[in-house]
């Protein structure tokens, strides 16, 4: 099935919505918001997607993708991270720049290459964010992960990856001295606005809720 770039990325945002909340189902707001475009714009797509058999829809209802829908998705989500993947590990990307340049790539569809980068890579599980990559049969490997948010004052734990992979985020990740498996405690939670102080490395920072939200940890 040919596909355009634009319902590519829409297939592979609503995976990774239903991936990250553990739903079966997204919103056309939460899909609009992802996307940074208006609900109306996310409406056409989603009826052009729903004509191919693709997402199972209603007008103001939840999204589902089928089962062609998801497989299509789960192959969109393994090409992306595997080329972050080889641009990171093999051409020394950082992992705050390997995103965009995955985003072009991730449209090639020659599965052949796709299957020698994999192997190429000796069969990576895990992207240079963290995030698990499908194998050939479209298996993820789901970690067991919270929000480091929802850690509780003067526990610890490890940041495993992230949420938000924008230069901008991870370059702020990168400040604060946080990389991925390193240990984080939790010093203090504010009432006032959720932020909290962290520390990593015996060095303590103020971290915002939304930055919180946005570290998965185990």
């Amino acid at each position: 099935m040919l596909l355009t770039y634009t319902e590519e990325n829409y297939l592979k945002t609503l995976l990774k919505l239903t991936l990250e909340s553990k739903r079966a189902e997204a919103g056309t707001n939460e899909l609009a918001t992802h996307l940074m475009v208006k609900p109306a714009t996310v409406s056409d797509m989603l009826k052009k997607l729903k004509e191919k058999q693709l997402v199972d829809y209603e007008k103001y209802g939840k999204i589902t993708l089928t089962e062609e829908g998801k497989k299509i998705g789960i192959e969109i989500i393994r090409r992306h991270r595997l080329w972050e993947t080889f641009l990171y590990e093999k051409l020394e990307f950082t992992w705050d720049e390997v995103h965009e340049v995955a985003e072009q790539l991730e449209h090639i569809h020659s599965a052949k290459l796709v299957d020698k980068l994999d192997k190429f890579l000796n069969y990576p599980a895990f992207d240079p964010h963290g995030d698990p990559i499908p194998n050939v049969h479209g298996e993820l490997n789901i970690q067991f992960k919270k929000t480091l948010f929802e850690v509780g004052i003067g526990e610890s734990c490890k940041m495993v990856s992230v949420k938000d992979n924008s230069s901008t985020f991870l370059q702020y990740v990168v400040k604060l001295g946080l990389g991925l498996h390193q240990n984080i405690q939790v010093i203090s939670k504010l009432d006032y606005d959720s932020s909290m102080v962290i520390e990593v490395d015996g060095i303590q920072s103020a971290v915002s809720q939304k930055f919180a939200e946005n570290v998965f940890v185990v």
